[in-house]
């Protein structure tokens, strides 16, 4: 696939009894939304936790950019590789500090005026100085959504950013990555299971069942095979 940014070669994670993730490749173009779709268990989180070496594979492996990531030191890899939670883990502190927080880990200080425009980018504008214990859970959201960008990833991973807020919350949510990611052409690995959201906001689908990739292809056609196949 020309203009590869990340590749996952033949990833596989077993525990004893199961295996989660099963044979997995599949690449992700340089400004592409690629999404992980499949029902609840289907190995799409674990996935991603492979991809960002939360977890270790069992066999195969991960090229970021053409290096493979175990040569890559487990801060700078997630310093490159950004991920966002179900649920936003905001640090103690103001706002500000959260969004310093990447940044700072790697020696680098972010002035006040970055700040202010990673966090108008996520339409939080005014939020430097509030408490992060105090924000709703979309606010918190997209603070986290500013937080990783502050590294300036080479690939993001979502994993299901939307799926534990209200409807509101969710449009706002939603809106803001759409935004972010055309803003910064950041290519993005999405975890969703609605049907909808992937549709709105990805390149491309990959569909898994049971740790294994089932299909792949643009969401129309992916999702009419899938009504066609009865599901």
């Amino acid at each position: 696939m020309p203009d590869a940014i990340l590749r996952t070669d033949h990833l596989t994670r077993a525990v004893p009894g199961k295996i989660i993730v099963d044979d997995v490749s599949f690449e992700v173009r340089r400004g592409e939304v690629l999404a992980l779709f499949g029902p609840s268990g289907s190995g799409k989180s674990s996935l991603l936790r492979l991809i960002n070496r939360l977890d270790e594979p069992t066999s195969g492996t991960v090229l970021l950019a053409g290096v493979d990531y175990r040569n890559i030191a487990p801060r700078e890899l997630r310093q490159k590789v950004g991920m966002i939670m179900q649920r936003a883990y905001l640090f103690r502190g103001t706002v500000a500090e959260n969004v310093r927080y990447g940044p700072r880990q790697l020696g680098e200080e972010l002035d006040d005026s970055r700040v202010r425009e990673l966090l108008a980018g996520v339409a939080l504008e005014g939020y430097e100085d509030r408490d992060s214990a105090l924000l709703s859970g979309g606010e918190a959201q997209r603070v986290a959504i500013a937080r990783a960008l502050a590294n300036r990833p080479q690939v993001l991973l979502m994993d299901e950013p939307t799926s534990a807020l209200d409807a509101e919350s969710k449009r706002q949510v939603e809106e803001t990555i759409s935004r972010v990611i055309e803003t910064n052409r950041l290519t993005t690995i999405l975890v969703t299971h609605d049907t909808a959201q992937a549709a709105r906001l990805a390149d491309r689908v990959v569909v898994l069942k049971g740790g294994r990739v089932e299909n792949i292809g643009m969401p129309q056609e992916v999702f009419e095979h899938a009504e066609r196949a009865g599901g």
